[in-house]
């Protein structure tokens, strides 16, 4: 069963991933190697609606392995993938407010998100509410890593 990392961008799945096992796999650069492109320029060539057909059929493979997986912030989007990850009994939500991941996104010059460059603070505030319900519908867990640091939110899930 996949310990799988579900949250919005900047909350640290990808930086919890790689601290609970360096063998972790990061589901949107996986996507990436299967597409041979990046996603934004996949998204901007074929639209949502394919992309989120190749990041189930990804989804429903990891979940088959046993191993941790850093999901894409929007993998909850797609009806189907929530579906999927109910059948997962190893999902946690990495839940933070939304100044305190805008603040982190906005000072993190090394990973330019496209859903944070091309939209209004007030517009990816109601991504991110939309978004929420999701993370907590197919949930296992939810840690609040508001107040926690990197390492303490590792001992946590330890």
């Amino acid at each position: 069963m996949a310990k799988v990392l579900l949250g919005f961008m900047g909350a640290g799945k990808s930086t919890i991933a790689r601290g609970l096992n360096p063998d972790y796999i990061d589901m949107d650069a996986l996507i990436e190697e299967c597409l041979g492109m990046s996603i934004a320029d996949f998204f901007a060539e074929k639209g949502e609606a394919a992309f989120r057909q190749v990041e189930s059929e990804v989804l429903a493979d990891l979940l088959q392995r046993d191993q941790v997986v850093s999901t894409g912030g929007g993998v909850v989007v797609s009806q189907r993938n929530r579906d999927l990850l109910k059948t997962n009994s190893d999902n946690i939500y990495l839940k933070a407010d939304f100044e305190t991941l805008y603040q982190r996104i906005s000072t993190d010059k090394d990973n330019q998100r496209p859903l944070f460059l091309n939209n209004s603070k007030e517009e990816l505030a109601a991504i991110f509410q939309e978004r929420q319900a999701w993370y907590e519908e197919v949930a296992s867990r939810i840690l609040d890593v508001t107040e926690l640091s990197p390492d303490e939110i590792i001992e946590e899930l330890r």
